[in-house]
């Protein structure tokens, strides 16, 4: 919901008007000086949305404002242009309405262009979400990074490297939707206040590493392009491509990374398949050199990878993992009671 800033507006006050904590409408306002506003300047007030009422008899803006449980200049903030002393039958009031509920909800099939539409959604509702590509498919989708949070701790989260594996992908937009709906209704996450966490960490998360792959998955060879016939032939002839689990190109991503990647070659595919093959190089595969650049870039301390083959948990790369590595995979260990496994 967007706001214009009048005399005496303070972002502290709209986060006490709003009951919003004042962290969260600084990110969402982060090209604003919070020291400087500006008369007739738009504020973006998070987990607000607007919505149509037309004026009744007997209709005031303090009766209104009880009715819908708000601060009476809450309601006069978002309609600064109605004199509440000539209120007309029939003219149209904008009702801020605090979201409350889960607003990802459609999780069955969720293609590529599902997650880009919620991801708007979700950008426009919560504008302490930040949404940019960083690259783009061998179909030329973009592959889309969501950053949440303003702390120094740096974690990412990632979902569909694998394309068979696309629930990975509602699953993190679930729980992304969840964290904001937490921060902007002070409820906490199995008794955890989430705050802190937002003003400690800055959460990198790309749901769809894979979304050519997804596509294939869920839509068939007509969602792949000029690579219709290759991945046909890929797939032995099969018009069912529920188990594949490659990009478009027939490469595993999940196998093209530089660590390791001549072992892999020993013992996998050695041309373009459904699955497994590692492809004729590390880093051939633009969804691939995506992840390994944004790696590189941030340097975040934990990465976390969403799959959906075993109840377990891989941790840890030839003992070259730092101490703390230990401690913080037995604590997934323990809240998620999955097996763990040394890489």
């Amino acid at each position: 919901m967007k706001v214009q800033v009048r005399q005496g507006d303070t972002l502290w006050y709209y986060s006490q008007l709003f009951s919003i904590p004042l962290p969260i409408i600084e990110a969402s306002n982060p090209n604003v000086n919070p020291h400087s506003l500006t008369i007739g300047q738009t504020i973006e007030i998070p987990g607000f949305l607007e919505k149509d009422y037309h004026i009744k008899p007997n209709d005031t803006l303090w009766n209104l404002a009880q009715t819908h449980q708000l601060p009476l200049d809450g309601l006069q903030l978002a309609n600064p242009e109605i004199d509440p002393k000539e209120l007309q039958i029939g003219q149209t009031l904008l009702i801020p309405h605090r979201v409350t509920d889960i607003i990802i909800t459609d999780i069955n099939h969720y293609t590529y262009d599902k997650m880009v539409n919620d991801i708007k959604h979700l950008v426009s509702v919560y504008p302490f979400i930040q949404s940019q590509s960083i690259g783009s498919s061998v179909l030329g989708k973009d592959i889309l990074e969501l950053q949440i949070g303003t702390g120094t701790n740096l974690r990412h989260i990632n979902g569909s490297f694998h394309a068979n594996e696309w629930i990975t992908t509602p699953v993190i937009m679930k729980f992304l939707n969840q964290y904001a709906l937490s921060l902007t209704n002070h409820e906490p996450i199995r008794d955890l206040h989430v705050l802190s966490y937002f003003q400690n960490t800055q959460l990198s998360v790309v749901p769809m590493v894979n979304p050519d792959g997804v596509n294939l998955v869920l839509k068939g060879s007509e969602a792949s392009g000029e690579w219709k016939e290759e991945v046909i032939s890929m797939n032995d002839g099969h018009r069912d491509f529920s188990n594949w689990k490659a990009n478009i190109r027939g490469v595993d991503l999940n196998n093209q990374f530089p660590a390791l990647w001549e072992t892999e070659t020993t013992r996998k595919p050695t041309s373009p398949q459904p699955r497994d093959f590692p492809g004729k190089r590390p880093l051939t595969e633009p969804e691939a050199i995506a992840m390994a650049n944004l790696a590189r870039q941030r340097d975040f301390q934990i990465i976390n990878a969403f799959h959906t083959q075993g109840e377990v948990i891989y941790w840890g790369y030839q003992g070259l993992e730092p101490a703390h590595a230990r401690s913080i995979v037995e604590e997934y260990q323990r809240v998620s009671d999955m097996n763990r496994f040394v890489i």
